[in-house]
């Protein structure tokens, strides 16, 4: 088990870039298994989760090189090629044991049993934010056709024969649509799937999926139409940059009174995040594809017309993300003036504020989904301390919180934070952080 001491109180000066999507590299990962050619993938991060999943494309007998000359910044390059997928594999105890410590392994499931019509995933892991359940995954491929058994803490998915649909989702779950999406690009007819979810990662991986020779039409929207085809092909992808770092790095800026450029954040697929942290008084200008957040001693939280207190809440894309709540929480402790905080998805994602208030932050936690921030407009600094990450977003709030404070403070279970922030310790250090890895 590795640690994060910090020294907080240090100003940050500099550029970073952000790393590749995690959420979107999971996708577009599994999605190579739609085809026999080549697919050559750009921007991959190089972070615990992603990696997980590349060891299990190869333990199905995908081949996967590292292009070393073409390698970003930020970033890999690879190319997959699964043309000797081994399905025995998926009986195997390593199998069970390494798709079930990770959540996106329920996303091999659309491309298995859209090419060879069957999966089979363990029970998922991932993050202990609250229930996440998988019905909307399978309940689309049954419309389609296919027939889901869950057994011995395994789902079966098995299909003869898929066929187009008109199916209405029950939520606008984003690996939902993605598992669907990829479950019906090779099935017989036309899918139509109503209230899918339309972020940027399902934005990708369609326009992915049409480079490959699927028809989806309605990219970007909550209305896909998919017409079936007989085969897919190779291409080439790059992934976006990362959301949920660019808005991270927004918060930690504010929080530290720094001075930070955010390079190529593709702004144009990044919603309301810069919104929402301009209305908790952050300055955050857009020069170019760049955000430029300035060093500001004070900011101040909105509030809105009638004069009531501003509330932050977590939405369907182009909402808010649920995966910066804590971020925006946590920046929100130092900021002139109070907030409420509606994390609406997940029970549990907002039980780490106890760990704020051993800092010295004023919240109230009101129920599981709702918390009260009063901000303390840097007059009451934040003290280090002791504490450990439960998940990957509330260990980096946790991380910025340090960050920012007075004092040592040590960050425990970081292999949190390593499964969706690339080398985010020697990032932080060259923009002037002082935070090193301890074991």
């Amino acid at each position: 088990m590795s640690s994060f001491e910090i020294i907080g109180g240090h100003k940050l000066r500099g550029e970073i870039v952000p790393q590749g999507a995690k959420n979107e590299a999971l996708q577009v990962l599994c999605a190579v298994l739609l085809t026999s050619e080549k697919v050559r993938i750009e921007h991959v991060p190089d972070i615990r989760d992603v990696n997980k999943l590349i060891d299990i494309l190869k333990l199905l007998g995908v081949s996967v090189r590292e292009d070393y000359s073409s390698a970003c910044e930020s970033g890999r390059t690879f190319e997959f090629q699964a043309d000797q997928v081994n399905l025995d594999v998926l009986q195997s105890n390593e199998f069970r044991e390494q798709a079930g410590a990770l959540r996106g392994s329920i996303m091999l499931v659309g491309p298995l049993l859209s090419r060879f019509g069957q999966a089979v995933v363990p029970q998922p892991g991932g993050d202990k934010i609250g229930r996440r359940r998988l019905d909307t995954h399978f309940i689309g491929m049954e419309r389609l056709g296919a027939e889901v058994e869950y057994k011995r803490g395994a789902y079966l998915v098995r299909a003869k024969r898929l066929k187009g649909c008109y199916m209405l989702l029950d939520e606008a779950s984003v690996t939902g649509t993605a598992n669907i999406v990829m479950t019906a690009v090779m099935a017989r007819g036309t899918t139509t799937i109503m209230n899918a979810a339309c972020e940027p990662y399902v934005y990708q991986l369609c326009n992915m999926l049409n480079r490959m020779g699927a028809k989806i039409s309605g990219v970007g929207s909550n209305l896909l139409t998919i017409r079936g085809v007989r085969e897919l092909h190779g291409c080439d992808h790059r992934l976006l940059p990362d959301m949920i770092e660019v808005g991270s790095f927004i918060g930690m800026a504010a929080m530290t009174q720094s001075d930070i450029t955010i390079k190529n954040a593709q702004v144009q697929h990044l919603g309301l995040i810069p919104q929402v942290f301009r209305r908790l008084g952050i300055e955050v200008w857009q020069k170019g594809d760049d955000l430029y957040v300035p060093s500001q001693e004070h900011y101040e939280i909105e509030r809105f017309m009638d004069g009531s207190i501003m509330t932050i809440a977590d939405a369907p894309w182009p909402g808010f993300t649920p995966d910066l709540i804590s971020i925006a929480l946590v920046v929100a402790t130092q900021a002139k003036g109070s907030v409420l905080i509606h994390q609406k998805m997940f029970e549990s994602r907002l039980f780490f504020v106890d760990k704020l208030i051993d800092m010295g932050a004023q919240i109230i936690l009101c129920d599981p989904h709702r918390a009260t921030v009063i901000g303390l407009d840097r007059e009451h600094k934040l003290r280090g301390v002791r504490m450990a990450s439960p998940d990957i977003r509330a260990g980096v709030a946790l991380l910025i919180a340090a960050l920012s404070a007075d004092g040592k403070s040590r960050i425990d279970n970081i292999e949190q934070i390593d499964r969706g922030y690339q080398c985010i310790d020697r990032r932080l250090a060259k923009l002037g952080a002082e935070i090193r890895r301890v074991d």
